[in-house]
């Protein structure tokens, strides 16, 4: 009952923080030893494709720049949606971080292709980005938290006893 899942959560913790810890070193490798990079591109490509969550978003959407991440939105199922924009100012709100780490890292994914910034400071993934760290990336990932899943479900029992 209540009290063997109140036992059991202490496995259930160590179970989740093995797969984060997993999960942050394959990204610390992924962007060059440097932590920060995920997670401001992370920021960047959910300000840019959150007006996909809810499609009544307002007019002061924005097409991503010619040649970027074109491909995503002709996709169907983001048929009719837009980008929007953010900036390091944003991005800077979203995290916490100050602007002018923000500013610097914005730097390094430009220089890395991943992110796009318009001459108004607007910021946009790249197809690239998405391409390298989209599908590939959320597929192995996806397939790791879910067997995690599981393995939590199996240790409290399927019952939800």
């Amino acid at each position: 009952g209540a009290r063997r899942q109140a036992n059991l959560m202490p496995l259930v913790a160590l179970l989740l923080a093995r797969h984060e810890v997993r999960n942050l070193r394959r990204w610390f490798e992924e962007f060059d030893r440097d932590i920060l990079l995920p997670i401001l591109l992370g920021e960047i490509a959910l300000h840019n494709i959150g007006a996909f969550e809810n499609h009544r978003e307002p007019a002061a959407t924005v097409t991503p720049p010619v040649g970027q991440a074109a491909s995503v939105t002709d996709m169907p199922k983001w048929e009719g949606c837009s980008f929007r924009p953010c900036n390091a100012y944003s991005i800077a709100a979203a995290t916490g971080l100050p602007r002018e780490t923000v500013r610097r890292k914005i730097g390094r994914l430009l220089e890395l292709g991943w992110v796009t910034r318009r001459d108004n400071g607007h910021l946009f993934i790249t197809e690239g980005a998405l391409e390298e760290f989209g599908t590939m990336r959320s597929s192995r990932a996806l397939a790791e938290l879910l067997e995690t899943a599981d393995h939590a479900r199996r240790l409290l029992g399927d019952d939800g006893q």
